[in-house]
């Protein structure tokens, strides 16, 4: 979490921190050498944070050999390499914890290359010493070993460090209490749920263990035109650290994920503001405040604008949890790369001045960042594009010269992204397709024309601008900087404003669940933006000691009080609601916004009478308060999504999670069995393609959904047909239809009318060895093991071996 000193905590806006050279950090070494105490104390944040994580993690059941192995991987298959090619790519230092935030997404990229040459030449078992291949240089040649202990960094805070970390420590003790607490590492009892989603995502890192590129894994042979990089990650963490998958999806992944994901967010609003405490505001927007809305409980039935950022972010969207850190990494280099090319003769005129650019390097990281999101997820390039492009723009129009940095920049991200497309997606498009307002039309349909033309006008506006509150309302920090400059600026901040408009731009234009992401990967550079702007209105407040402590109260009291009222009367308040505009029965388009809508609405009637207040407070008795309130409105206006993390926490304790179906030990049992004793090369055949809401005990019920994913994830094997509702051709095609009935009654022949020939020709053609049968789905016929030999039975699930 960074190094410290005694320095107090400032938010160093360019005025406040001009010539204070140690106003946020501080050269490393200035001074006395430090004592062995000191050189502690420096890294007590990190440590504190890291033994809370081990703490929540043990008490969810997690091992402290796992937990020890994973610590192990992440430092020498992701974190060394990375950190040294990070520097070796760097012009000077600046923070130890840059170096090892940017290292450790750069130990990503490298990660992929190592997979790619490794499982493409059958070199798994080797896969541990894959390091040595960055290690052995920087140690050999000369110019590289500098790189190993590097000089002249600066410490941070110790406020800013103990800041980050609890941030991540805040974050962690939410993943504890809503994914890691209620899910065990593997099923352990018949009623066990779980996320419909989890098993398919663990089956396709068990297909990245052995195949390059991965295949679908629940039709075997089947290619994957999908964002796919997150698994390789996963799987690579088996091959290296030797943990079991189970055990890195459901307790080690995410929360290592998570907290990478605010380390780089911190250092990148940092170098990109100049202002340290900006890094810890944009971590806390991106992480601990949600979307605003007065709805409680909040499942997935209720969502009213695609996938929230805080419960999907955390677990249940492993590719968003991984990309996060490679966009913000991405997003950082490209805005260093764009620091002062508007000011005076190339010079960098803003705060970030203080902090040394990271050179050619960065054009070189860029690529390296822009590569590996590009299929992790397919979300991040758009709108990192569409961010360039905007900045081009207006630079353009501003200087009436090309601006060829962006230009450069543009040509790296847009060649990622042509590979992406043509490559590795295949020109899929799992469902998207260019709709305007498709996403958010249902909310002012009239199709029997009732409404006039200004009352369908006013419910446009409204469900505009529900939207906004819902999503974007932790932007606004950029308000008050956009105001200020009158559009004066900077190439950077062109950059994060074109990608904070363009990600809910593309949501309303691409119509689909999924078009959701593009809003929160618009997100990654709203809040960035919003922590600077927030930064500089700060600033200007100039708020004493106990003033920044009554605001800091105050804030967490208003968040306290509107958590409370939201789960304690959210139903009564959106019947209030809806009775006041007519709609009592809620049978409106609309009326879904409504709860929310109105709550803005009080809470601006308030915000305006305490600012009526607050201003003769300020003109008569406390002259203290003048040109102070801006701040405590802006302050609220970030905050008033905070309950959202809150709530989810306590939803988690009283409703289940729509979408956790049962997942019984048993079907798990059988297919962990079936991966000892086969091998990756080996296929399986199953007659289970659906999975259950009621574990098949509504007799009769069809097969409707084609999600059955649980063999080929907990065997790690490719399945012949076994749910195919995630395929991306039936994605794109939009049909639930598997593609090949003959190849599918084959399938299920094997099971239910066996010969000798269907399962000769399983064996031979399609290379499979174990027939898996649920009892549930259906009894195999009592021919099978006349044909076959019978290798395990648990009374639900037996499996049958060919010869």
């Amino acid at each position: 979490m960074g190094t410290t000193d005694s320095t107090a905590p400032t938010l160093g806006g360019p005025t406040a921190t001009a010539g204070r050279r140690g106003a946020d950090s501080a050269p490393d070494g200035d001074g006395a050498p430090l004592s062995a105490v000191d050189r502690l104390l420096r890294f007590l944040p990190a440590l504190a944070a890291y033994g809370f994580l081990v703490a929540l993690l043990t008490a969810a059941d997690t091992s402290l050999s796992d937990i020890a192995r994973y610590t192990g991987y992440a430092v020498w298959g992701v974190l060394l390499p990375g950190t040294l090619v990070f520097r070796s790519l760097r012009r000077r230092p600046h923070t130890l914890l840059e170096d090892l935030a940017f290292g450790a997404v750069v130990g990503l990229v490298l990660e992929l290359v190592a997979w790619a040459v490794l499982v493409g030449l059958g070199l798994q078992s080797v896969a541990t010493a894959w390091p040595l291949a960055v290690v052995v240089p920087f140690l050999a040649v000369p110019g590289l070993r500098r790189h190993w202990f590097p000089r002249g960094y600066r410490r941070m805070s110790a406020g800013w460090s103990w800041s980050v970390a609890g941030t991540v420590a805040f974050t962690s003790a939410y993943m504890y209490a809503v994914f890691l607490r209620k899910n065990p590492v593997l099923p352990n009892s018949e009623t066990t749920l779980q996320y419909i989603d989890l098993p398919y995502l663990l089956s396709l890192a068990g297909n990245a263990k052995y195949n390059a590129p991965l295949t679908f894994p629940q039709a075997a042979g089947e290619p994957l035109h999908y964002h796919w990089f997150t698994f390789v990650h996963m799987a690579m963490g088996d091959l290296v650290g030797h943990i079991d998958l189970p055990v890195i999806q459901m307790r080690l992944m995410v929360p290592a994920l998570a907290a990478l994901g605010m380390l780089i967010t911190a250092v990148v609003a940092h170098r990109l503001t100049g202002r340290a405490w900006a890094g810890p505001v944009a971590a806390l927007l991106i992480f601990a405040v949600g979307e605003f809305n007065a709805i409680y409980p909040n499942n997935v039935g209720s969502w009213t604008f695609g996938a929230p950022a805080v419960p999907l972010m955390s677990w249940a969207s492993l590719s968003l949890t991984y990309s996060q850190p490679l966009l913000m990494a991405l997003i950082g280099v490209v805005g260093d790369a764009l620091r002062g090319r508007g000011g005076p003769d190339g010079a960098d005129t803003g705060a970030s001045a203080r902090i040394p650019a990271l050179g050619r390097g960065a054009f070189v990281l860029t690529a390296l960042f822009a590569l590996a999101s590009s299929a992790a997820k397919a979300s991040s390039l758009p709108v990192t594009l569409a961010g360039l492009a905007f900045a081009g723009l207006m630079v353009l129009i501003g200087t009436r010269r090309i601006p060829w940095t962006i230009v450069g920049l543009g040509a790296i991200v847009a060649a990622a992204q042509v590979f992406a497309t043509a490559v590795m997606f295949r020109f899929e498009s799992y469902g998207l397709e260019v709709v305007p307002f498709g996403n958010i039309e249902k909310y002012w349909a009239d199709p029997q024309q009732t409404r006039t033309a200004v009352t369908q006008g006013a419910v446009v506006a409204a469900t505009v601008v529900a939207y906004l509150l819902n999503h974007q309302l932790r932007m606004a920090g950029m308000i008050p900087l956009i105001w200020r400059r009158r559009l004066r600026l900077e190439p950077v901040q062109w950059f994060l404003l074109g990608g904070a408009i363009a990600g809910p731009a593309a949501y309303l234009v691409v119509n689909g669940f999924n078009a959701s992401y593009f809003t929160l990967a618009g997100l990654s550079f709203g809040v960035l933006l919003s922590a600077w702007g927030y930064g500089e209105a700060f600033d200007r407040a100039a708020l004493s000691a106990w003033g920044k402590a009554v605001l800091a109260v105050g804030t967490v009291a208003f968040v306290l009080l509107l958590t409370y009222g939201i789960h304690h009367y959210a139903g009564d308040w959106a019947t209030f609601a809806g009775k006041a505009i007519g709609d009592e029965k809620g049978t409106k388009s609309y009326s879904a916004l409504v709860p929310a809508l109105a709550a803005a609405a009080a809470l601006a009637a308030i915000a305006a009478v305490c600012g009526m207040l607050w201003w003769a407070a300020g003109r008569t008795l406390v002259p203290a308060l003048r040109r102070r309130g801006g701040i405590v409105l802006l302050t609220a206006s970030l905050a008033a999504g905070a309950p959202s993390l809150l709530l989810d926490v306590q939803q988690s304790r009283e409703v289940p999670w729509d979408g956790a179906w049962p997942l019984p030990a048993s079907q798990v049992e059988a297919a962990r069995w079936v991966r000892s004793h086969s091998d990756p090369e080996d296929v399986l055949v199953t007659n289970t393609h659906c999975r259950s809401e009621f574990d098949f005990n509504r007799p009769g019920a069809t097969c409707w959904n084609s999600l059955a994913f649980d063999l080929s994830a907990y065997s790690e094997r490719s399945v012949l047909v076994e749910g195919w509702a995630y395929s991306p051709r039936l994605m794109s095609e939009k049909s639930g239809t598997f593609w090949d009935q003959a190849l599918l009654k084959l399938n299920d022949d094997a099971v239910y009318n066996p010969t000798a020939d269907i399962l000769g020709r399983l064996h031979d053609q399609y290379h499979v060895r174990y027939v898996v049968v649920n009892r549930k789905t259906g009894p195999e016929s009592p021919v099978l093991k006349t044909l076959a030999k019978q290798v395990f039975d648990n009374g639900r699930m037996a499996v049958y071996e060919l010869s």
